[in-house]
């Protein structure tokens, strides 16, 4: 904890700043002022009782999901904004159900390891309900639709942020949602169960293998301004900072993979300090292994 303890705390300050309408807990309601209009950068259910802003993930849906619109542009731009200038460095530092499963992964329990070849066919699953739980499915429902509308698939089928978040408090302030509930929430709160056991074991599990929003700001991860560098004068190829990367990143081969979540990890085992971070490194440049074995040599 210590050693994360400046991220931690950035964490909670950020879950609490976009979870602020303390009232809705006790109420058992949505919060519906203008600030519900504006996208965080980070998953976290427009439906929570304290949600002061709007989903991305959500909104996206909600407007490929309606013929009304045209596209997207505002989330889209929004999201583009944030993955170019941050990558996933929202995703290590911002999201409240990225810090959840951070938590539940410190109990004492045995740690599974996924191999190496499974987990680099896994990563991939997120980029696939991503296409087709986010986009696909709501798109064609909005044109096959009489209304011109459509479910948001991802929300309704799968998100467990969105149980943690909004179901689960809303069912269980709400009198008339209890009777309400039935085959749909009993999956999602399934999946959670799924996810909260996982989490013990595997650090990260949703996001390293079904998180739509850490699929989209991956894209971004290679070239965004905030980035990591291996300073190729330094670098030793000790593997240290690929055998404390928990997102299972190779970092000196490849500093800005798309699984980093830039928590910083790395940088503090580094035994030579070789690696950097920030939006400026000064000439410093990421350089492949097989290169930089062929001028050690």
């Amino acid at each position: 904890m210590a050693k994360n303890f400046k991220r931690h705390i950035v964490q909670i300050i950020s879950s609490i700043g976009m979870n602020g309408y303390f009232k809705g807990f006790t109420e058992g309601k949505i919060f519906k002022e203008k600030s519900k209009m504006v996208c965080v950068p980070i998953l976290n259910c427009y439906s929570c009782p304290g949600a002061l802003g709007a989903c991305p993930i959500g909104s996206l849906q909600a407007v490929i999901g309606s013929i009304r619109y045209n596209f997207s542009f505002y989330v889209l731009g929004f999201l583009s904004l944030v993955g170019v200038l941050f990558g996933r460095l929202v995703c290590g530092w911002l999201c409240p159900f990225g810090f959840i499963q951070e938590l539940l992964n410190k109990i004492p329990l045995p740690k599974i390891k996924v191999k190496e070849k499974l987990h680099d066919v896994l990563i991939y699953l997120k980029y696939v309900v991503l296409v087709i739980f986010v986009i696909l499915l709501p798109l064609m429902g909005a044109l096959t639709s009489d209304m011109g509308t459509s479910d948001p698939y991802y929300c309704k089928w799968i998100c467990p942020a969105g149980t943690l978040e909004g179901g689960i408090p809303l069912v269980l302030l709400n009198k008339d949602l209890r009777s309400a509930a039935g085959f749909i929430f009993a999956w999602k709160v399934s999946i959670l169960v799924i996810i909260v056991v996982l989490s013990m074991s595997i650090y990260r599990v949703f996001c390293k293998y079904v998180c739509p929003l850490g699929a989209f700001y991956s894209l971004f991860n290679c070239f965004s301004f905030y980035s990591l560098q291996v300073d190729k004068n330094k670098c030793i190829s000790c593997n240290a900072c690929t055998r404390a990367c928990k997102m299972n990143v190779k970092v000196y081969e490849n500093p800005n993979s798309g699984e980093c979540i830039r928590c910083g990890e790395c940088i503090r085992t580094c035994p030579l300090n070789a690696i950097s971070k920030g939006f400026k490194h000064n000439g410093i440049k990421n350089i492949p292994l097989k290169e930089h074995i062929t001028t050690q040599e």
